[in-house]
C-alpha cells in the first residue's frame, strides 16, 4: 500500500485540504459477479445482462456496496498517515450516499479531502476523509462517503 507519511502536526495541518485524486479503476462484469457471489447478492440488475438491459439502467450495474468497498484501493495512492504507523483500521462511516449507478465496465476514481484529525491519545489518531467517487463520463458521482479511520502509531 502506497501512502505519504507526515508528522502528527503536519497531518493536523492538512485538515480541510484535498489529498488528491486516485487513479481510475474499472468495475467490470467479472468483479461484479465475484462480489455477488461473495455477498450472495445476486439481484438481476447486477448479474443478468439480458434482464438488466430492459431496466432504466440499460444494462448491469455494480453493487453500491462494491463501489463503497473499493475505497481502500481507490484511496491508497493519496493516503496520508502519521509517522510511526503500526496499523490503520476502518472505524466506520458517518454518511454514505449512493448517487448514481456504476455501469458494468465503468471506470471510477476518488476525490479525497481530509476533513478532520482527532488525536485520541499519544498513539491513536481518528481521521475523517470526505470522499466523492466519480464515474468517468458521468456528471453525477457514484457515491459520497465520510469515512473514518483509526491510525495507531508506535
Amino acid at each position: 500500500m502506497a501512502f505519504k507519511t507526515v508528522t502528527p502536526d503536519e497531518l493536523k495541518a492538512l485538515v480541510g485540504t484535498s489529498l488528491g485524486t486516485s487513479d481510475w479503476i474499472t468495475l467490470d462484469q467479472q468483479r461484479i459477479n465475484n462480489f455477488a457471489d461473495c455477498t450472495e447478492d445476486h439481484q438481476f440488475i447486477h448479474i443478468d445482462q439480458e434482464a438488466a438491459a430492459k431496466t432504466p439502467f440499460g444494462g448491469t450495474i455494480a453493487h453500491g456496496f462494491l463501489t463503497l468497498s473499493m475505497l481502500v484501493k481507490l484511496c491508497e495512492s493519496v493516503a496520508v498517515h502519521p509517522e510511526g504507523l503500526v496499523m490503520g483500521v476502518n472505524y466506520g462511516l458517518n454518511k454514505v450516499r449512493f448517487l448514481a449507478p456504476v455501469p458494468a465496465g465503468g471506470r471510477v476514481r476518488a476525490h479525497v479531502e481530509l476533513a478532520s484529525v482527532e488525536q485520541k491519545d499519544a498513539n491513536r489518531f481518528l481521521t475523517q476523509q470526505n470522499i466523492t467517487v466519480e464515474i468517468e463520463g458521468v456528471d453525477t458521482p457514484a457515491l459520497y462517503a465520510e469515512w473514518l479511520g483509526m491510525s495507531f502509531i508506535a
